[in-house]
């Protein structure tokens, strides 16, 4: 069935894309989707009207309860460890009403907190106190993060490509530079992918270029919204060019002629920033039909997502996409043989892009002499609201964790006991083990955690680790896709056991929450539910001492 709404979606393709449709269709409605805007949908994409209400029903912001509401506070993990979201829900409870109120997963400012969303736009720090000003549609000053890159050759902050005339330069050099010349500087340069899973970005071009097929897709995956990363808000908005050139030549080296951003709904500044590049590249022609008198065409369009975390897996984002409900699917076939619309594509996540463009600025051998060869070159780290120097930074790998904490985060506001590194799927990591790894993917691995987006968020010594477990248990069955029973069914029963222990209604069964969490690990489609449990087993060995009252042997 998915590959036949595939195939018909694709008939309309990426202009008019089916989720884009139904997207609009719904937010234009109280009520959503109405009996005509589904009858004109049906018959322009030749789906059922099954699709239509599966995939507009799996959304938060499509669905009629989200709309109601007239802001969001943030119920991310940095915010919750800051403490800030309880007393920020009651001040716009008292200006809105209490059912005017809702909440929204991480809005990438975890290094001030105090985040909310109101009207389109995000909010923090201190920005509730003029929420008068906010109320009445006046413009406020807001606090930027801060960036800087620690590294020897910056390629993902260095001013290279800042400006329209250096983007056609190098434009004009790479699409008339051979295309296996390219790859290989990729797969020299030893990068692998940024989002987690460190998969070799110059194969995935490698092995796309040399698929056969007379339509190929470019797709830039900007919804991987973890808790405490905000590296894809910093490059989309403060780097866009070089996300948008490494797309451009990732076309040009796989031989496809369209690309799509698939943007989270969470960051507005980023998609106006992203749809303003897009814009004037295509008034200097360097975006669309035979760019810069060559042969070679290629369009960009932009996808926004509607709130659904799992968006932020590959199979998911290319299956939102086509109009289906954002479920995972098994692979084999990999997007690189058979991806969005059943073609071959490549999916990148944001910085992965961005270091694609810096390699072949500053060159591979400079990428590849950093760290290791698994874990080449620099990488962004973002450090969140506790330490005294909030920001994200350009960090080479291989530097010590401890260096990065009190060196660049010039050291902690108040004492600390572990740090969930990596997102919600990240490892729950004791300081003091912390402190002894460096950035190294497989290093944190190797010591049963995960490095991912090397967001940090810190826990500080008085939250309590049986409030984080149900908070991760929480989280992930309100984003699980559904599809697999061990993600659907799992993620439930361990909130399930936290909220009778929480009510004191029953004590948490050790060994059934163990066998539990190695089903979930073994038996799940995606990283969603299938890592969940390597935090939850990490706060169980490390910290069992804090729960052992809740836990029935």
């Amino acid at each position: 069935m998915s590959k036949n709404i595939s195939k018909l979606s694709g008939r309309i393709g990426l202009k008019n894309n089916l989720f884009q449709k139904i997207s609009d269709s719904s937010l234009s409605s109280k009520n959503g989707v109405g009996i005509t805007e589904i009858k004109e949908i049906t018959d322009k994409y030749h789906v059922g009207a099954s699709t239509v209400h599966g995939a507009e029903s799996f959304y938060e912001f499509l669905r009629p309860e989200h709309r109601v509401k007239k802001a969001f506070v943030c119920n991310g993990s940095a915010c919750m460890c800051a403490g800030t979201q309880g007393s920020l829900k009651k001040k716009l409870q008292e200006k809105l009403g209490n059912d005017k109120v809702g909440e929204m997963f991480c809005l990438g400012h975890c290094y001030e907190n105090h985040a909310f969303h109101y009207d389109g736009e995000n909010y923090a720090g201190s920005d509730i106190n003029k929420i008068d000003e906010i109320i009445k549609g006046q413009k406020i000053d807001q606090e930027k993060f801060f960036s800087k890159s620690f590294a020897t050759t910056s390629f993902l902050m260095d001013n290279k490509l800042s400006s329209i005339d250096q983007f056609k330069e190098n434009l004009n050099k790479f699409i008339k530079t051979d295309k296996k010349e390219i790859i290989k500087s990729l797969l020299s340069s030893n990068l692998t992918g940024r989002g987690g899973a460190g998969f070799p970005t110059g194969m995935k071009w490698d092995f796309c270029s040399k698929t056969k097929s007379e339509k190929k897709y470019v797709v830039c995956n900007a919804d991987e919204g973890d808790s405490g990363a905000f590296s894809d808000r910093y490059l989309l908005e403060d780097q866009p060019l070089k996300v948008l050139f490494a797309m451009i030549i990732c076309g040009y080296a796989i031989g496809s002629d369209e690309g799509v951003l698939y943007i989270r709904g969470e960051y507005p500044k980023s998609i106006e920033a992203i749809n303003g590049c897009i814009n004037e590249l295509k008034d200097k022609k360097l975006l669309g039909k035979d760019i810069l008198g060559t042969k070679f065409s290629f369009d960009l369009n932009i996808c926004i997502g509607q709130g659904a975390y799992i968006c932020g897996e590959e199979t998911a984002l290319i299956a939102s996409i086509e109009g289906r409900r954002a479920e995972v699917d098994v692979r084999p076939p990999f997007p690189v043989t058979e991806g969005l619309y059943k073609k071959p594509t490549v999916v990148n996540n944001v910085e992965s892009l961005a270091a694609a463009t810096g390699i072949l600025l500053n060159g591979a051998n400079k990428f590849s002499a950093i760290g290791n060869k698994k874990s080449a070159g620099t990488k962004l780290v973002c450090l969140d609201s506790f330490f005294k120097n909030p920001g994200v930074y350009e960090i080479e790998m291989g530097t010590p964790m401890k260096k990065i904490f009190h060196e660049i985060g010039g050291g902690f506001k108040e004492p600390v006991k572990a740090l969930q590194i990596g997102g919600p799927l990240g490892g729950v990591v004791p300081l003091e083990i912390a402190e002894s790894l460096n950035l190294d993917f497989q290093e944190f691995t190797k010591a049963g955690f995960m490095l991912g987006h090397a967001s940090v968020v810190c826990i500080p010594n008085h939250f309590k680790m049986f409030d984080y477990i149900h908070h991760l248990f929480d989280f992930t069955a309100e984003e699980s896709c559904g599809k697999c029973f061990p993600g659907r069914l799992g993620s439930y029963r361990g909130k399930e056991m936290f909220d009778q222990a929480k009510k004191k209604e029953n004590k948490i069964p050790l060994k059934l929450l163990n066998e539990l969490l190695e089903t979930m690990k073994k038996g799940c489609l995606c990283a969603l539910c299938g890592a969940i449990p390597v935090p939850i087993s990490n706060i169980l060995k490390y910290f069992g001492d804090e729960i052992k009252s809740d836990i029935k042997a």
